[in-house]
């Protein structure tokens, strides 16, 4: 075959050799100095072939006594720095370089580029396909050679084509994210999403691309462009930055995306952030973000941008997460070598997203290598955890196993003898599971799962236990190079069950359940300008609004149980990135969501115009099953845009309204393990809310700096408050101690990132409010007299620092600095005699007139890593940290005791004293 190749070669040189002497002879000798202009124009004057060069066009060929041939090129420029190499009819004049053009027009199957060379692999593809899918096992992975894209006999000529591809990790296979691609000598280019892919619009012609980014070897390939195509490429990880710190929005979509307010983690860059007792936490990293507060220690529950903690959807492939928190908030509920990367949007929310009116975390699962058996494991203070990653067919299938657990009674041990908890005990583990198979060129199937469970006690009498589980399986599929289709469907469930044996005679058992089915189908469509997104959503919800139970043989509490909660919801979504300019991006859509309360259940009706109480009820109704009793129906606007006034300057604006039909009944700002979640129905209406917000975005060119600065005004409508003395827990009408407010938020943001070098990190900077009111004339004693009053997590003023330095390639320094305004809350200001009760009761100052005293703690971290020998079997790190370094007692809270006829009040803190704390993680 190479033989009949080389033959086909020769015969199209010969072609072109005979046409140039047709027109020329004897063969035109060289002149003593000729321009490459001069040369080119002869060569395409006299034969049938085109030349392509990189060498300036004046540039003067040496003398040579060779006669001017197309057979004998190489002898005309021996004496030169350049080489010409001929191919087909097209002659390429290159500098100090030939192209490989053994292959002539045959392109080999793979067995013949393993006999040829099992150390190269080279990727021609002459058709634009899948680049989500349909992925060879080759891929381009020399600088040496040059890459033919697309079909070079194409009728349709284009100046500009679309080069798409995917690049992965030449050691493990994987997906690189955030890696730069870019065309040498132009501004033009782009960056890899989550999944690996790229697509850049490129100039016809020869054309080198410069490939590089966190984590990567700098390297480059070389394409011949004729049409729109793809090139795989397979690139080295640059040991140099292992694992080190970064908060990713690529510089590039971030200056030209249409989305405002995303930010982007991979968990594999953030591995040196000092954490609370070592652990790698996903949600401790959002709480650094610019627009993310949390009212304080202990707490994976996050307020953003003037949202309350219900408001915030967190999706872990596409399930539902409740409650994300492990050991009474410490850490987050799911192992951060489980998660691939996320996505939090406080503004420009796509429109396949809806349900809650703040904002939505976004968790992908990573997926194993199909290529190599991998692993990792951690030891800390308090948890340990391991990470399998099993190819099962190689290139075809893979199952990633993680799981992660903890040790963690020795902490209440060491606990003052009067605390109350020094005997108590707490652990938790949690696993995740992913296993994902290639079905025939243009199919994927992933399916995953998860489970966590909690329990802890504080004396042997209290106890606490709850579940999350999540299970769920995604196809994606391509109809072709510009069509794509995800199906997803699922199962979520949380759960708790609380027992309290303090008083024997009121000793009860107190659990909650919910439960939902969900499916999705959503579909992408690329149309020139337009990268369209559209689909659908399912949810079926079933809630079990709570159960008590007698505990013991002395107790008198009574059963009870409260009736289920069934709805659907279901959302209609499509939205448009249309790139009207070069310079000018919008991204509209329209969602349209319908929420439909179903039976079997039993409410009441109250009289129109007056609160819900007792008193107020006028009839009762009974709904039998799968009868819809109550509908709302919202239609949710998103639009963003981006103009670019400078390749490294842009400014956007976006607006979005939410619909939110689901409700948390809490009692504290935080998220608890008796939280219960309410679905709306005839008597909760659901929550709604719109957004605008406007930034401007500027990156410092060759310094790797990004600066940002957002602003944003949010108002909320039918937000779920409380009356005074409401009772949360098995109450069958919650409507009665339950309240409609009203509420908005605005703010600043600014941030300072630095993504690479030997100091890398990010400062951030908000200055935010947020207000509530009850304002509905119904109430009759609203709280505050019906005025504006600060919400429980309003914190003016919030600062974070984290900042990374590389001492050597092994040695490294970490460090957080986090301080914020104290949030607000009501005291005591005296005691009355009230004549009804006959007795003195406690006078509160309005609601959330005072504050706490102001947040500051520091953490850092010493990090060592052993060896950086990319053969080496393991990896190892150890980190050395202290958590709270300046041993400040922050308040988390405060509360007040009658003692002796006063009113004495008493700070809690939750971290009083530095924490040290050392982990070793070893990765093979």
């Amino acid at each position: 075959m190479k033989k009949i190749t080389i033959l086909g070669l020769w015969l199209i040189m010969s072609l072109c050799q005979n046409k140039l002497y047709s027109q020329t002879t004897p063969s035109t000798p060289v002149a003593d100095s000729i321009t490459l202009r001069e040369l080119i124009s002869t060569l395409e004057r006299t034969s049938s072939c085109k030349v392509y060069t990189d060498v300036a066009l004046d540039t003067k060929v040496p003398r040579s006594e060779k006669t001017l041939s197309v057979m004998d090129l190489d002898s005309f420029f021996e004496k030169s720095p350049y080489k010409a190499s001929v191919y087909g009819d097209k002659i390429f004049i290159l500098r100090g370089q030939k192209i490989d053009t053994s292959y002539g027009l045959h392109f080999p199957s793979k067995e013949e580029l393993a006999k040829k060379n099992e150390q190269e692999e080279i990727v021609i593809q002459r058709t634009a396909q899948s680049y989500n899918v349909d992925y060879s096992t080759e891929k381009a992975a020399s600088e040496n050679k040059i890459y033919s894209i697309g079909d070079k006999y194409s009728a349709i000529k284009k100046k500009q084509i679309t080069l798409k591809g995917r690049i992965t990790n030449y050691s493990t296979g994987e997906p690189m994210f955030g890696v730069n691609i870019l065309i040498n000598g132009s501004k033009g280019g782009g960056s890899t999403d989550k999944n690996g892919n790229y697509s850049i619009e490129i100039p016809v012609g020869r054309q080198k691309l410069d490939i590089h980014g966190m984590m990567v070897k700098p390297t480059s390939r070389q394409v011949m462009v004729y049409d729109d195509g793809i090139l795989n490429i397979e690139v080295m990880e640059d040991v140099e930055v292992f694992e080190e710190v970064r908060i990713s929005a690529e510089r590039t979509n971030k200056i030209r995306n249409a989305q405002i307010g995303v930010e982007a983690i991979q968990t594999s860059k953030i591995k040196n952030i000092p954490m609370v007792l070592g652990e790698v936490d996903i949600l401790r990293v959002i709480q650094t973000l610019p627009g993310v507060k949390t009212v304080g220690e202990a707490s994976s529950g996050f307020n953003v941008r003037g949202g309350a903690t219900d408001q915030n959807l967190i999706l872990l492939n596409n399930g539902t997460i409740f409650n994300p928190n492990h050991l009474f908030g410490f850490f987050t509920a799911f192992s951060a070598d489980m998660i691939q990367d996320a996505e939090l949007f406080k503004s420009s929310i796509p429109a396949k997203y809806g349900g809650r009116i703040s904002s939505v975390l976004n968790i992908n699962g990573k997926e194993a290598s199909k290529e190599k058996f991998t692993g990792s494991a951690g030891i800390g203070l308090v948890t340990s955890n391991a990470n399998l990653e099993i190819p099962l067919a190689k290139n075809r299938s893979s199952l990633l196993i993680s799981g992660r657990t903890t040790y963690s009674d020795w902490i209440l041990g060491m606990l003052p003898d009067d605390s109350g908890y020094k005997d108590g005990s707490a652990n938790f583990y949690d696993m995740g599971l992913t296993f994902s198979q290639k079905i025939g060129q243009k199919n994927i199937l992933n399916i995953y799962g998860y489970y966590s469970h909690d329990q802890f006690a504080f004396t042997k009498n209290e106890k606490y236990a709850y579940d999350n589980m999540n299970f769920s399986a995604k196809w994606r599929t391509m109809f072709s190079s510009k069509f794509m289709m995800n199906l997803a469907m699922g199962y979520d469930h949380y759960d708790y069950m609380n027992r309290d044996a303090n008083d024997l005679a009121s000793a009860f058992k107190l659990s909650f359940d919910i439960n939902q089915y969900f499916a999705k189908a959503d579909f992408t469509l690329t149309r020139g300008d337009h990268n369209i997104n559209f689909g659908i959503n399912t949810i079926m919800y079933n809630v079990d609004g709570g159960k008590m139970d007698p505990w013991g043989d002395e107790t008198q509490v009574v059963p009870a149980e409260l009736q289920r909660e069934k709805a659907l919801e279901t959302a209609l979504y499509i939205g448009d990135e249309w790139k009207i300019t070069p310079k000018l991006t919008v991204n509209y859509g329209l969602r349209y969501s319908m929420f439909n309360a179903m039976g079997p259940r039993t409410y009441n009706k109250y009289t129109p115009g007056m609160l819900p109480y007792e008193e107020t009820v006028i009839e009762t109704v009974d709904v039998s099953s799968g009868k819809i009793f109550q509908t709302y129906q919202t239609p949710e606007i998103r639009i963003s845009g981006s103009y670019a006034l400078r390749d490294n300057l842009s400014i956007k604006a976006g607006f979005n309204t939410m619909s939110q039909y689901i409700h948390k009944l809490s009692n504290t700002v935080t998220m608890s393990p008796t939280d219960t979640w309410k679905l709306s129905d005839a008597n909760i209406r659901p929550q709604k809310g719109w957004q605008a917000a406007g930034g401007l975005y500027y990156t410092i060119p060759r310094k790797d700096v990004e600066m940002t600065v957002e602003g944003y005004y949010k108002h909320m409508n039918d937000y779920l408050d409380y009356r005074g003395g409401a009772q949360l827990i098995m109450n069958e009408h919650i409507e009665t101690d339950v309240v409609n407010a009203e509420g908005y938020a605005y703010g600043v943001e600014l941030s300072i990132r630095k993504m690479s070098g030997k100091l890398s990190g990010w400062l951030s900077y908000t200055y935010s409010r947020t207000f509530l009111r009850q304002s509905d004339k119904q109430i009759p004693n609203p709280v505050n007299d019906g005025n504006w009053y600060p919400t429980n997590y309003d914190k003016p003023h919030d600062f974070k620092m984290v900042a990374n330095y590389k001492i050597t390639d092994r040695l490294s320094l970490s460090l957080n600095l986090d301080y914020s305004t104290g949030r607000p809350t009501t005291v005591p200001a005296g005691k009355y005699f009230n004549t009804a009760t006959n007795s003195m009761q406690v006078y509160y100052t309005d609601r959330n007139t005072y504050r706490l005293p102001d947040y500051f703690r520091g953490d850092a971290a010493f990090n060592i890593e052993p060896t950086h020998n990319q053969a080496a079997t393991f990896h190892s790190k150890i980190s050395i940290g202290v958590y709270n370094f300046t041993g400040r007692k922050n308040v988390y809270s405060i509360y007040y005791l009658n003692e002796g006829g006063k009113i004495n009040g008493y700070q809690l803190s939750i971290f009083g004293a530095p924490i040290p704390y050392v982990t070793y993680s070893i990765k093979f």
